[in-house]
């Protein structure tokens, strides 16, 4: 059933995020995010900590003063809640505290959902790829999907930004970990690039906004996606937004990228090269849109049970 508006909710990895969107357009009514950090310690516990949980119910709140909770709800988690071992306790007590019952979804569903987003938003800006590969880095994972004339294949990798920072301790580490971190990627980008190679990198989530937002001289309180999306990164950007990122004070870092997510971009920021690497692209189109909109616009069209 096709629907006036609907209110979609991504828990990710690191940020809740949460869109009311107007099923005419498409385009969304209201936006609501915040840096949770679903998975901060999950490396070490295996389990999403009582804090963790208390910034959701805090988050999920604030969100219902932004978004209309009176319209059809409909909340999905990757990564975090998939890896936790307490992942039935953690959406039972949101349920319990929020009235927001949680669906986790698998990374094959998350990339799927993600990429009916980014086609919709590459449409509306003028791209028309009839192959491209998106990247979706995330918190706790990050999905690679080829996409070629309505075909795709995804496979998700349990390398994100947090889980990666938080294990690491240092980007020297990082970098050093690197290579066996994304063996596997690149052992599945060989294989589908021997088959086609895509036209486009497309890449979507934090990291790429942030530093697409970063080239263009916004900071966290002066993001826009609409200048966002369509932004061209190139491979050489990032070694460059690093280093302006490494070389501000804390508290300059935080108002540039967002308090609570400096070490986590610059994580990301070397995953993403790292990635540029394996598929050998010199530039990427960066899409601000991703999961919660896919979800939006699945539930908007009556698809969505399609995909769950």
């Amino acid at each position: 059933m096709k629907r006036d508006s609907v209110v979609a909710i991504d828990l990710g990895s690191n940020t809740f995020r949460g869109v009311e969107m107007d099923c005419k357009s498409l385009e969304p009514i209201a936006l609501y995010e915040k840096i949770v950090k679903t998975a901060d310690g999950l490396h070490e516990s295996g389990k999403i900590g009582d804090e963790a949980i208390e910034r959701i119910i805090e988050a999920a709140d604030e969100a219902k003063r932004v978004l209309n909770f009176g319209k059809p709800i409909v909340a999905v988690t990757t990564e975090a809640v998939r890896r936790a071992s307490n992942a039935k306790d953690v959406i039972d007590r949101i349920k319990r505290e929020t009235g927001i019952e949680f669906r986790t979804i698998s990374g094959d569903v998350e990339a799927s959902l993600t990429l009916l987003a980014v086609k919709k938003r590459l449409e509306k800006i003028g791209f028309k790829g009839e192959r491209f590969v998106m990247v979706d880095i995330g918190g706790g994972s990050t999905e690679i999907l080829f996409f070629d004339n309505g075909d795709f294949e995804s496979r998700s990798f349990k390398v994100g930004i947090v889980t990666v920072a938080q294990k690491y301790k240092s980007l020297e580490k990082i970098e050093q970990e690197m290579p066996n971190l994304t063996l596997q990627m690149r052992e599945f980008v060989e294989e589908k690039m021997l088959q086609k190679r895509p036209q486009l990198f497309v890449a979507t989530a934090g990291t790429p906004t942030t530093v697409a937002a970063m080239k263009l001289g916004l900071t966290y309180k002066t993001y826009d996606a609409s200048k966002v999306n369509g932004t061209v990164v190139e491979k050489s950007d990032l070694k460059i937004q690093l280093k302006r990122l490494l070389d501000l004070d804390h508290k300059s870092r935080q108002e540039l990228v967002g308090v609570g997510r400096e070490d986590l971009i610059a994580a990301g920021i070397l995953i993403y090269e790292a990635i540029f690497s394996i598929l050998g692209f010199d530039e990427s189109i960066v899409v601000d849109d991703g999961l919660r909109e896919g979800v939006a616009i699945a539930a908007c069209s009556g698809d969505l049970k399609e995909f769950l």
